[in-house]
């Protein structure tokens, strides 16, 4: 494999004094001085009283849909992300993704993609009434593009969803990110990212963050919140999943790096050099003809692999199409976003190019624009796919899949 674009989650790049902060790690089983560093980071972060501990982001999905949500109750988000969408249908609750009408538009490069339609979700929050529950806002929406959501958004989603009832949710995972873009472009430069971190979490009820993404570590996660109340029972499932409720399935390792790097996410350097990395390679892209969403987020770069496979109807999954050739002309690994993943409720074809932090340069990303270049000169040979197997959830992640092709090819 030449770049791995597969995930940013876990695949970072740790400082040396991330690395040195792990020798500290204290792996007794309760109350561990590497909890109370890391107990202490995650409230500095967040502003919250209440820290529990889980082993990654999906832990807490089980855990927050375990309390929030039962049989045909209703949740609604700018965009519920593969696993939190699973762990709360499986709970039996329907989910309703409404994000911005400005989102529709893949190649419009118009701010704030990432928030959540306010007319819609006052609308459906009248019409389910007892049955609606929570209302997440994923922070930022890596179903929608790794676009950011504004804090006027926020801010006025949380007001329409306190007034009727459900919980206010956030999913933090990559916080930083719209932290920075809401200092950029709301803020006008003003202020400081850690604030206004603080700030998107004080308008949650309760939120959960994977650490693996701005917490800059390989694993972990946790879940926050200033109810008493809720905090007694996402211990009480903590136990009963992931271990006691100072470690919650992390090692005293895990925890000593976490609490570093929730310090370091914060400096506007390092942010300016993540988020100018995306811009790059989306730039390059952009070059060359790739249909690509406007403009570019956070984390990621998203190409509309339907556009640039057009000849690959929606059911041959031209994602993962792309994908496949990614891989097979260059040893470049991507993910689909699309049909494949999502089924019927994705409506672009996506395929995200997810850049792991602190650990390529430009010459990996000028090397992935050449592999580009290739597909895109003779993008009519490529062909799709059909499923020969799949799980009853979450499919992309183990489904067997191969060239419709008579050749048993994914190529002409």
């Amino acid at each position: 494999m030449a770049v791995d674009l597969l995930t940013d989650s876990g695949t970072s790049a740790l400082s040396q004094e991330q690395l040195s902060q792990m020798m500290l790690g204290d792996e007794a089983y309760a109350s561990a001085k590497s909890w109370e560093r890391f107990e202490a980071a995650v409230k500095n972060f967040t502003g919250k009283k209440e820290v529990i501990p889980v082993h990654q982001g999906r832990a807490a999905e089980k855990i927050m849909a375990e309390v929030f949500l039962d049989k045909n109750d209703a949740a609604f988000s700018n965009s519920f992300f593969d696993t939190t969408r699973a762990n709360f249908e499986h709970r039996g609750a329907t989910c309703f993704d409404i994000p911005t009408k400005k989102s529709a538009d893949l190649l419009k490069p118009r701010l704030f993609k990432g928030d959540i339609d306010i007319k819609k979700l006052r609308n459906l929050l009248n019409r389910y009434k007892k049955q609606a529950k929570v209302v997440l806002m994923t922070l930022t929406n890596n179903t929608g593009g790794g676009q950011p959501a504004s804090l006027k958004n926020i801010e006025l989603a949380r007001d329409i969803t306190v007034k009727r009832g459900p919980k206010f949710i956030i999913d933090a995972c990559r916080i930083a990110e719209n932290a920075y873009f809401v200092w950029l472009y709301e803020q006008k430069r003003k202020g400081s990212i850690k604030n206004i971190i603080r700030n998107l979490f004080s308008l949650s009820d309760a939120a959960f963050m994977s650490t693996k993404k701005d917490g800059l570590a390989n694993s972990g996660g946790f879940i926050v919140t200033n109810d008493k109340t809720l905090a007694a029972k996402f211990r009480e499932l903590t136990v009963l999943y992931e271990g006691f409720i100072t470690y919650g399935g992390m090692t005293g390792r895990e925890m000593e790096t976490i609490a570093r790097g929730l310090e370091e996410v914060i400096n506007l350097t390092y942010l300016e050099h993540r988020i100018g990395q995306i811009a790059y390679i989306h730039s390059e892209l952009a070059k060359i003809g790739v249909p690509l969403i406007h403009p570019p987020g956070g984390h990621a770069v998203y190409v509309d692999a339907g556009k640039l496979f057009s000849h690959i109807p929606r059911n041959e999954f031209p994602g993962q199409a792309l994908v496949a050739a990614l891989y097979q002309e260059g040893g470049i690994r991507s993910v689909e976003i699309g049909s494949l993943m999502l089924g019927k409720t994705s409506k672009p074809e996506l395929v995200r190019l997810a850049v792991p932090r602190r650990t390529y340069t430009r010459s990996h990303f000028d090397y992935v624009a050449e592999v580009f270049k290739k597909i895109v000169a003779d993008k009519k040979r490529y062909r799709g796919f059909k499923i020969t197997w799949q799980p009853s959830t979450l499919r992309h992640f183990t489904c067997k899949l191969k060239p419709t092709n008579k050749t048993g090819h994914y190529r002409n």
